[in-house]
Order: structure tokens, then sequence, then C-alpha cells
């Protein structure tokens, strides 16, 4: 999709996301070369699945998962390893170039849609799960992050859920994105029954500190955790 056809904000987000993608260092995002990039990932996980147990879930195989703004694929991998179905995994993007990178990693049976997500194909009320991965944070237009929220929200089945991670503070370096404290995430979904955790130890600080010490501080330092993974569950009586 060519920018000019995007509505302003998202076509303000690409230009956000261009700007800091000339300006971040891939290291710090990868697996292999950053092991507090991985830390954090791992305890993503760990929460993902607490989380999604605590629901009564056994298991992800069956279930209808949808992130919105999946990047390169990197969250709907871990959602495969977690067990779910590929042929029922869908993966929104707005970014041309991202999306392509999505589809070749990973299975062809996995659906990524590149574009606007409030224009995405998506059934409502189809969906066991809606991911939004620092996604919001990245949307500085109040209505249209609100909009977005309600798209999410109808594309959600009751007794589902729209799981968000995303950081709780502004970065005073970085005015192109903004902090996504939990009261932002009711008012997005008012209707919701809400379980939130802080995760994440400060990025600046774990990437300072020696491998060894990166979970022992995640444990110790909750004040320094600089991110929230909410789950807003959709009851299965859901207000309108």
């Amino acid at each position: 999709m060519n920018d000019k056809t995007l509505a302003p904000e998202p076509r303000a987000v690409s230009a956000r996301y261009a700007r800091r993608d000339a300006a971040h260092d891939a290291q710090h995002y990868s697996l292999y070369a950053s092991a507090s990039a991985l830390q954090a990932q791992h305890e993503r996980l760990r929460a993902m699945r607490q989380l999604w147990r605590a629901h009564g879930w056994q298991s992800l195989a069956g279930l209808h998962i949808t992130e919105a703004g999946c990047g390169t694929g990197g969250n709907l991998q871990d959602l495969l390893r977690l067990g779910a179905d590929p042929a029922r995994l869908h993966g929104l993007e707005l970014l041309p170039e991202r999306a392509q990178a999505a589809r070749l990693r990973l299975p062809t049976t996995v659906a990524v849609l590149e574009g606007d997500a409030l224009q995405a194909a998506i059934a409502p009320g189809s969906q066991q799960a809606v991911l939004a991965f620092t996604l919001f944070s990245s949307i500085l237009d109040t209505d249209f992050r609100s909009a977005l929220a309600r798209q999410m929200w109808q594309w959600v089945a009751p007794g589902g859920g729209v799981l968000v991670y995303d950081f709780v503070v502004d970065n005073p370096r970085n005015p192109d994105v903004q902090g996504v404290p939990l009261a932002e995430v009711r008012r997005l979904f008012p209707h919701a029954r809400i379980t939130s955790r802080r995760l994440t130890l400060a990025p600046p600080l774990a990437r300072r500190l020696p491998a060894p010490l990166l979970a022992p501080a995640a444990m110790l330092l909750p004040f320094a955790r600089t991110h929230r993974l909410t789950w807003a569950v959709k009851t299965l009586n859901p207000s309108p």
C-alpha cells in the first residue's frame, strides 16, 4: 500500500517507524546479539503463558489469534512455539517491507495482511486473542488510538481478549512514542476484565548489566520495570 493512500495517522506512524529504524541500533533488539533482549523475550513468554493458563487455556491449539502491528513476525513465531496453529494466525502490518519480512519468516499458512489495521478483513467475534505489542505507544492521535482499540475489541469473541504489551512511561529522548499506562489501557477497553503485570527491566539499564545479573535484577528491581503486559478479557456476557 502506498503511503499516499493511508489516513493521516497511519501515514504519520509509518514516518515515525522510518525515523526509528534509521536511528536505532538493530543489535539492541537481536535475540542473538543482545542478552537483555533475550531475557525480556523469555520473561514476556513466561508471563503470557501464565496469563493464558490462568484464563483456562491449556493449549493454544485451535485458537484464532491476530497480532496488530506484527512487524517482521517475531511474536507470531513465539506463538507457534507455544503451540498455536499457523493456519489460525493472522498478522497485520502497516509497513510493506516488514510485512514481506514476516511472510519470509513464517509458514505460508500464516496470513500476513498489509495496510491499515482499521481496514483489515477480520470478522467480528472471530478471534480468541488479539495482540498489540508496542503498538499503541506509536499512535499519538488519541481518536485513532481509540478507534483501533474499538476495532480490535470487535474482533474478539466473548471469552477471549486483547493482550497489550507496551511501555508505561514516556521516553524523553523519543518524541515519536508515548507511554501507555494501565489507566490508558482501561480507557481503551472500558468493558474489559483486566489482568496486568509489570515486566521488562528498563532497556538502558539492562544493556549495561552482565548477562548473569539480568534475571536477578528484573526480580529484585520491580520499580525499574518499564513495560506492562495486560490481558483485557471480553466476558461471556459482554457489555456493548
